[in-house]
């Protein structure tokens, strides 16, 4: 018998459930939450006891008793910056810094709460895996230009891990061994050179630089930006919704939905062509970029993420990066799977659990 594991990662108005014996999958559901049931609630982290209770009684529904798992896993939160990335335990440290949310309120800090609960009444550890704030940066990539504004790390580790991980071993190799650059193309983009098991340079994928994306601007001339701020025009919440809700592909053809302006520029669109030309253009740049900090030794380059599944735009990328290294797409995100397998790594004593 394998380890069994439950996997929790819950999003705005959703909860994902899975639950795996080792890295077979026996169960999943995505536990819809709609927006009056949320809006009930004045923060985020009052809506766990719901939470909790959806996962309980979804679980027993489907025959799954919590008593049978070996371990919980869950997506991380808004964290201090962890200095390496890998799988850490979930703390009363952790458990304080969710509860208080100073770095921030977002869905994802319900994770570490909602998986502490369910293991302390069966007696098991609960972990979180490779956090959105895993910060490897090498000194030197933390200089903007800007003493007060130093660049930092936050991108889609979990899914760029895993994904950097799966290259390796499909190659014979470890993690460790391998030097790639992974871009994450979603709502966000992140694109981070990872030197032999290190991310030692990432855009800011959250509201920092990088690409435009569908929802997100990327970087913005500076000079002009703060001249938009101080127009007069916006307020300091409107233009952010602005940079990071309402830029990108929304800003220039009002719609966020990669699918639709693929087919309108597959039918003739020229507006939506030439937007997606110029998405594969900044993101092709961007690519380029993280090639220097690896100093051009580059294993391969890998696409993942929901926009990697457009076949015109991989091979628009490709076209413009195979000189550098051998480009391999990986669509889609398998978060749950990644969340499962780093316990997985702990229980098997491949690796040991990291402090918060």
């Amino acid at each position: 018998m394998g380890y069994k594991i439950l996997a929790i990662n819950p999003g705005s108005t959703s909860t994902k459930i899975t639950v795996y014996e080792d890295e077979t999958m026996l169960y999943s559901n995505n536990i819809k939450h709609s927006a009056e049931e949320v809006g009930k609630f004045p923060s985020i982290i009052s809506q766990k006891d719901y939470r909790i209770q959806l996962i309980r009684d979804d679980l027993k529904k489907n025959g799954y008793d919590i008593y049978d798992l070996d371990a919980i896993s869950c997506r991380g939160g808004l964290l201090k910056a962890l200095p390496s990335g890998g799988t850490y335990e979930v703390s009363d440290k952790m458990v304080d810094d969710l509860t208080k949310a100073e770095r921030g309120e977002h869905a994802s800090n319900l994770g570490g709460l909602l998986a502490r609960d369910i293991a302390d009444e069966i007696g098991k550890k609960a972990y979180t895996v490779d956090p959105t704030v895993i910060d490897e940066l090498i000194d030197i990539a933390r200089y903007s230009g800007l003493p007060e504004l130093p660049r930092v790390s936050k991108f889609h580790a979990l899914n760029q891990k895993a994904i950097a991980r799966r290259y390796a071993k499909e190659n014979g190799k470890k993690y460790e061994d391998v030097n790639v650059v992974v871009c994450h193309m979603g709502g966000g983009c992140s694109i981070g050179a990872h030197r032999k098991g290190k991310v030692i340079d990432v855009n800011n994928a959250l509201d920092g630089d990088g690409p435009f994306t569908p929802n997100r601007t990327g970087t913005l001339p500076t000079g002009d930006l703060v001249k938009l701020c101080f127009s007069g025009k916006y307020s300091f919440a409107e233009l952010y919704r602005k940079i990071v809700v309402n830029g990108g592909t929304v800003g220039y053809v009002g719609s966020n939905d990669f699918q639709e302006i693929r087919k309108k520029a597959n039918e003739g669109d020229k507006a939506c062509k030439e937007l997606l030309d110029a998405y594969i253009y900044d993101v092709s740049k961007n690519i380029g970029m993280m090639a220097v900090p690896l100093k051009g030794e580059i294993d391969a380059i890998l696409l993942t993420g929901g926009i990697a599944y457009g076949k015109e735009i991989v091979e628009g990328i490709r076209e413009y990066t195979e000189s550098i290294a051998p480009v391999i797409a990986y669509p889609g995100e398998d978060e749950m799977l990644a969340l499962t397998q780093g316990v997985l790594r702990v229980l098997n004593g491949e690796e040991a659990a990291k402090v918060y």
